[in-house]
Order: C-alpha cells, then structure tokens, then sequence
C-alpha cells in the first residue's frame, strides 16, 4: 500500500473515532443527567433508554458510555501516533462490546438504541480500517 493510502486510512479513522467521541458524549449525558426528552426515544422499542437508563447501562458498574468514550479516545491516540496495534486490539474489543450489547438490546430487552447502532457502525468500521492497515505490514514483510 502506497504511504499516501496508509495516511488517508488514519485520517478516516481519526475522523470516524471523533464521531464515536461525541456519540458516547451523547450517550453518557443521558446517563449522567437522565433528561426527560432524549432525540433518539422515539417509541418504546426504538430509544436509548436501555444504555442510558436501563439493564445495559453499566459494566462491572462502570457507566457503558464512559467505557465507549474511553475506547474511541484510545483509538483516535492510537490513530494519531500510527499505532495500528493498539487501534486494532480497540477496535476489535470495541466491536465486540458493541455486538454484545446490540445482542442484550435485539434479543433481550427487544429495543434498539439508534446511537448503539451508529457506534457499532463506527467500531466495525474502524476495525475493517486497522485490518486493512495491519494487512498491509503483513505484506511489505
């Protein structure tokens, strides 16, 4: 891969690990806060309650939003300092973590999170990203 596409696949994961920031920015000021209206509560099955307020909301009673905040942080520095290995490990727990909860939120609980699913977007993104990048070590060697 040229040094040119390497630079523009940190660039989107740069960018895509900001989103996620501000997705779990969002999600955490609903857990935080809990206010009444929240954009993304649309009915009983489509809203953020179950992150923000219900089940999912803690891991290990750590706020799950705040680990999300954490994770994307680590792969923006990662993505910054041209770490494909840490970027690669975040973003492979993050999905990981993501699908779990999706799968407590689907199957479980029957709500989905409309901003759970835009950061499982993100993750899987980033992740095919940081793939792409480590094949591509794999290769020149």
């Amino acid at each position: 891969m040229e040094i040119n596409n390497e630079l523009k696949y940190f660039k989107f994961v740069r960018i895509l690990s900001i989103i996620g920031v501000f997705l779990a920015l969002y999600l955490l000021y609903g857990y935080v806060f809990k206010p009444a209206y929240q954009p993304c509560s649309i009915n009983e099955t489509i809203n953020c309650d179950a992150v923000t307020k219900g089940e999912v909301s803690t891991f290990a009673e750590i706020p799950v939003p705040l680990i999300g905040l954490a994770g994307y942080v680590v792969i923006l520095f990662s993505a910054v300092k041209k770490n494909k290995k840490i970027m690669l490990a975040m973003s492979l727990f993050g999905t990981l973590f993501c699908l779990r909860i999706t799968f407590i939120e689907v199957f479980q609980l029957k709500v989905i999170c409309p901003v759970c699913l835009a950061c499982q977007i993100v993750m899987i993104s980033i992740l095919l990203l940081s793939f792409i990048l480590i094949k591509d070590d794999k290769s020149k060697n």
